[in-house]
């Protein structure tokens, strides 16, 4: 199994500075780093109006960059040693492939909403997982988001940040996210979780206990979402609501949905309709019910809820896998468990652990093994505190 402790590698800010020294012949003006983020309980609700709680964890994007004096952008890739060019007044949807995609659409967005922008010269490199669910994208997105208005010298709150990362990657790249993983990448915290209302936007910062790690495992399998079932859950979200607002004309998501309420309205959506409301209803009060657990050091309660969140997500909201079933099956049974669920889209990726600091070495070395009696293969585990969002500096 391989083990990543993100604190003890050389920093992807490091990699970034040193790939722009190389592909530009001069050091960077400024580094900027987000995090990856995953979401201890909340899943498929941010895009209906719900609330969530992830946590901004120690893995992240990093750029090296200088301004421009005119609007072209050039970008290099550490990771996928590509090089990619493109002027900020022409930028169309689609038009870029790939990771060239994010910058470009984050570029489109900020111009698009009327900011005075200037381009860049930057070097981009990471040590997140790429599609294994821990957002890669978003942290790609806010990074440089916070570039663009670190060289344009623009006052942007780092929630703005968060929405022009959402609308680069809906109406950009074509993924219809919601914007958990932006508002995490751009606003969390560290030694706390994140819990944000998705409607208002609101969140405030939920200490996380000090005896606890996250741990996240990778199943080994990739998905992508833009092939994957993730805009058919949506869409089937959006037939629910047009459904059930013709009973109930108060109902313009399914946050106004109360758990009390579901079962008489349930008889209005035939199936997997019906499957499809239960889970995200269901989900919007469990995270209600995490947060107050974590507040009062109900540990053990809060970590019912994640293996409650799991099922519902198998089960009603069926985004899991064998894979990822295998592995929130193993954690339960393993030493130092709280609570064991998959975060990011599913289909494939990562589970998150919240894990007893004492017991991690036990609780990976039980979960390694079985995961590869069981698929021949050991996941890649990362083991991770709450990390803090964006963040630009003067590159030394």
């Amino acid at each position: 199994m391989s083990t990543t402790e993100p604190k003890k590698e050389r920093s992807a800010v490091d990699v970034a500075r040193d790939a722009f020294c190389r592909t530009f012949a001069e050091r960077p003006e400024w580094s900027c780093r987000a995090p990856g983020r995953v979401n201890l309980i909340g899943g498929h609700v941010d895009y209906n109006d719900g609330v969530v709680l992830p946590v901004a964890v120690a893995l992240e994007i990093a750029l090296a960059f200088r301004a421009r004096t005119d609007r072209l952008v050039r970008i290099y890739s550490a990771d996928f040693d590509e090089t990619t060019e493109f002027d900020i007044d022409d930028l169309t949807p689609g038009s870029l492939p790939g990771w060239m995609a994010y910058p470009a659409g984050v570029a489109w967005a900020m111009s698009g909403a009327g900011l005075p922008l200037r381009g860049l010269d930057a070097a981009v490199a990471g040590n997140i997982p790429i599609a294994a669910g821990l957002s890669s994208s978003a942290a790609l997105e806010v990074a440089f988001a916070a570039a663009f208005r670190q060289v344009s010298d623009l006052d942007l709150p780092e929630l703005e940040l968060a929405k022009l990362g959402q609308a680069a990657e809906n109406q950009f790249v074509g993924v219809r996210c919601g914007i958990m993983d932006q508002v995490t990448a751009a606003c969390a915290e560290a030694e706390h979780a994140l819990l944000l209302d998705c409607r208002s936007l609101h969140y405030r910062h939920v200490p996380l206990p000090p005896a606890l790690h996250i741990v996240t495992l990778d199943s080994g399998l990739e998905r992508e979402l833009r092939s994957s079932e993730y805009n058919k859950r949506r869409r089937e979200c959006e037939e629910v609501v047009s459904r059930l607002a013709a009973v109930d004309e108060d109902i313009h998501a399914l946050r106004d949905v109360s758990p009390e309420q579901l079962g008489s309205l349930l008889r209005h959506l035939p199936p997997p309709l019906d499957r499809r409301a239960r889970h995200v209803v269901g989900e919007i009060e469990r995270v209600r019910l995490a947060a107050s657990a974590l507040e009062h050091a109900e540990t053990e309660r809060f970590g019912e809820l994640m293996f409650a969140s799991h099922r519902s997500l198998r089960d009603d909201y069926e985004v899991s896998s064998e894979e990822l079933d295998g592995l929130v099956e193993l954690a339960r049974r393993a030493p130092g468990i709280v609570g064991a669920r998959l975060t990011g889209a599913g289909f494939g990726g990562c589970t998150v652990n919240v894990v007893s600091v004492a017991l991690v070495e036990d609780f990976l070395s039980y979960v390694s093994e079985g995961y590869e009696k069981l698929f021949g293969r050991k996941p890649d585990a990362c083991v991770t505190g709450a990390a803090s969002g964006v963040s630009v500096d003067r590159a030394g």
